[in-house]
């Protein structure tokens, strides 16, 4: 069992920055990738950023460059530190930790709310 909790979200104006960060505690030896994804109002929820286990990290096209995806495995957290942000990335941010094996739980923090606009 693996619990995530998310903070760090806020309003923001464009070109600004936020630092997200997912706090994840239980069986953590167990998560193969963390990442996040977020939810814009009145769209489906999209994969933003993941890091695995080794180290490797993915983005999505539309945050290359601009977001960046660490962890601090000492405080078994996770970060998105997000700049030059834009109104289109207005959404609710929501942490995910996952394995590799087949059937396994997919867990899921709570979300955090970031609004991008003057």
């Amino acid at each position: 069992q693996v619990q995530l909790v998310e903070s760090g979200g806020g309003l923001v104006q464009p070109g600004g920055s936020l630092r997200l960060s997912c706090a994840a505690s239980g069986s953590i030896f167990s998560i193969d990738v963390m990442g996040w994804y977020r939810q814009p109002p009145g769209k489906q929820r999209e994969l933003v950023a993941t890091i695995t286990r080794g180290g490797s990290i993915k983005y999505a096209d539309s945050v290359k460059g601009r977001f960046t995806i660490s962890r601090d495995n000492a405080k078994n957290t996770i970060y998105l530190q997000m700049n030059s942000l834009k109104p289109e990335d207005t959404a609710v941010y929501y942490c995910n930790a996952a394995q590799w094996t087949l059937g396994t739980p997919n867990y899921w923090g709570q979300g955090t709310q970031v609004t991008v606009s003057s």
